[in-house]
């Protein structure tokens, strides 16, 4: 039998703390021993070193009160690791510097038009980007997360198919990693918001969960067991390509009837009456000012809504499924029609008595985290 030797039981021990302390926040000493079951001079010596390395800080809660000593609070310092989180969309690109614990700690962002959507055009715009903003922090990243909405080899980074970009076969990650020289992680957009709302959203308690997000097309990312599903090669969680209506509209991949033609952006813009290229705004702002009416309006959207999501929970089998991007501007009413509807039609929904449909809290940085924290993934044993 092999024998663990003490620094390599420190070291996970010290991993196992700073994921604690970059996912859940400040806490206690107390709390922290609690929460991974060591004892508290073990605590104290941890937190002792990750106070000298610069790692965290503790201090007196503001709000202490009461009689006695106020326990201290072991607090993340962001600049003790920071990394860059790269958002490709279809229509602009959001990078962000985003530190130890979560915070964003700067960011930028430009539309794509035209040329400026070309693989070269975005590599470039990335580098000069975040070096400027780093520069200007005062900060250097030590790795880099980059979200894309498309299929992503993750072992490589290889962009095989970005159709509403119009990218194929490109070595997205080989490429940044040689100008950035810093590792770089290289992902679906869905996959890395599912990855969000595990570490930091609706998604925290739930150690089965699904992500669908509805932008120009509709992702899917999947947490099994509190850790991502990847599939073969990274290839995974393209629900919005599952044939929902054969014979019906044709979709950039080849196919006819995909769930993304019937409840992605140009299908809510037509339910709502709207031009299908119309601005992302004016989108919003439409589905925010619907009152009495909206299911006049968006009584057949939401019902392929539901189709999907009944044929998700019944394939998967999550406890929760999140909504993200357009799908959080869904009248609650409307989100309340198809939740009781899945559970309804949903034979694996009604057996465990009703999977949690919930729209995003995280807003428009949902991709930016998930991009970090796949970063991150690679950083945190090493600090």
């Amino acid at each position: 039998m092999t024998v663990a030797r003490p620094d390599e039981v420190r070291r996970f021990n010290r991993s196992t703390l700073l994921r604690l302390l970059h996912t859940g926040g400040p806490a206690t000493r107390a709390a922290l021993a609690a929460e991974l079951g060591l004892n508290r001079s073990t605590i104290k010596m941890l937190v002792d070193g990750l106070a000298e390395d610069g790692v965290v800080e503790e201090k007196v809660p503001r709000a202490a009160r009461g009689a006695g000593r106020p326990s201290l609070l072991v607090l993340p310092q962001p600049e003790a690791a920071v990394v860059l989180a790269v958002d490709v969309q279809v229509e602009h690109v959001g990078i962000a510097l985003v530190g130890f614990g979560g915070q964003i700690l700067g960011r930028n962002s430009w539309n794509l038009r035209g040329r400026q959507r070309e693989p070269d055009e975005v590599i470039t715009h990335v580098a000069e980007s975040s070096a400027v903003l780093a520069e200007d922090l005062g900060l250097r990243p030590v790795a880099v997360g980059v979200c894309v909405p498309g299929v992503v080899r993750r072992v490589d980074g290889l962009v095989h198919n970005a159709g509403n970009l119009r990218w194929g076969e490109v070595a997205l990650g080989q490429r940044l990693r040689a100008v950035l020289d810093l590792p770089v992680r290289v992902g679906n957009d869905a996959e890395f918001g599912a990855l969000a709302e595990h570490v930091r959203g609706a998604g925290r308690t739930a150690a089965d969960a699904v992500f669908v997000s509805a932008d120009v097309g509709v992702g899917g990312g999947l947490i099994a067991k509190d850790a991502s599903l990847r599939g073969s090669a990274g290839y995974l969680g393209e629900i919005g390509h599952m044939t929902v209506k054969p014979g019906g509209r044709m979709c950039y991949c080849g196919n006819e009837g995909c769930w993304e033609t019937e409840v992605g952006e140009a299908a809510l813009c037509r339910a709502l009456g709207m031009p299908e290229h119309g601005p992302r705004g004016a989108i919003v702002a439409e589905l925010r000012a619907l009152q009495e009416d909206w299911e006049t309006r968006l009584g057949d959207y939401l019902d392929w809504l539901t189709l999907g999501l009944v044929n998700v929970v019944n394939i998967l089998g999550p406890e929760l499924v999140v909504l993200g991007d357009l799908f959080t501007a869904l009248p609650e009413p409307g989100i309340a029609r198809v939740r009781e509807q899945v559970h309804r039609r949903s034979m694996v929904s009604r057996a465990f008595g009703g999977v949690r449909i919930e729209k995003s809290r995280l807003g428009p940085d949902l991709k930016l985290l998930g991009a970090a924290e796949a970063a991150f993934e690679g950083v945190l044993g090493m600090l």
